[in-house]
């Protein structure tokens, strides 16, 4: 069974390499445009099967495995920041707070050939982050760094921010961006021989 993820996440790449599966990655290029007025996770499970639905649609009897993560605190759902004054903005909403990360997750195939039937499946996986308390000066020498630009919530918990994170309760991956435990489930569902 040909498995295609649709991201250009280097982490989410290295985090599906944990399988030992082949895979291809071609990401998605759509506009991401979420529901209006939709929560965390109905966010990330429109637009991780949004994604996977994309790719799918080019790419029939694949199955394509489609991800989207945010960062939700006080109602406010963060994404990538748009510049720097936007990553420190989110960090200061962060320090010394609790917030949670949602992942979906969405497999799809749109089965062409006869053998090949079609499948979909989205689900959603949430853990709750613990920052200590950031200085201005500790968020302005993290966002010198560059990591905090391409992630949700402007931080990458494996990355140098680590060293902000208190605690978290949940899925370690999910932070990452790809709950391995719940994508583990879900390919065994859809077929797919882990071991």
């Amino acid at each position: 069974m040909e498995l295609i993820l649709a991201s250009a996440s280097p982490r989410r790449r290295e985090l599906l390499g944990y399988f030992g599966l082949p895979f291809e990655v071609i990401p998605a290029r759509g506009p991401e445009t979420p529901p209006a007025e939709a929560d965390a996770g109905r966010t990330v499970c429109f637009l991780s099967l949004q994604k996977a639905r994309q790719v799918a649609k080019a790419h029939p009897d694949a199955l394509v495995i489609g991800a989207d993560t945010v960062v939700e605190i006080d109602g406010e759902i963060l994404g990538k920041p748009h510049d720097e004054a936007d990553a420190a903005r989110m960090l200061r909403l962060l320090s010394g707070r609790e917030h949670r990360v949602y992942t979906g997750v969405s497999l799809v195939r749109y089965g062409v050939h006869p053998a090949v039937s079609s499948y979909s499946r989205t689900r959603m996986e949430m853990t709750r982050v613990f920052f200590r308390e950031m200085t201005d000066a500790e968020i302005g020498a993290y966002i010198a760094t560059g990591e905090p630009m391409d992630k949700a919530g402007a931080y990458g918990y494996q990355g140098r921010a680590g060293m902000y994170v208190e605690r978290i309760e949940g899925d370690f991956f999910n932070v990452v961006g790809l709950p391995l435990c719940l994508l583990g489930n879900m390919l065994s569902e859809a077929g797919v021989k882990l071991h």
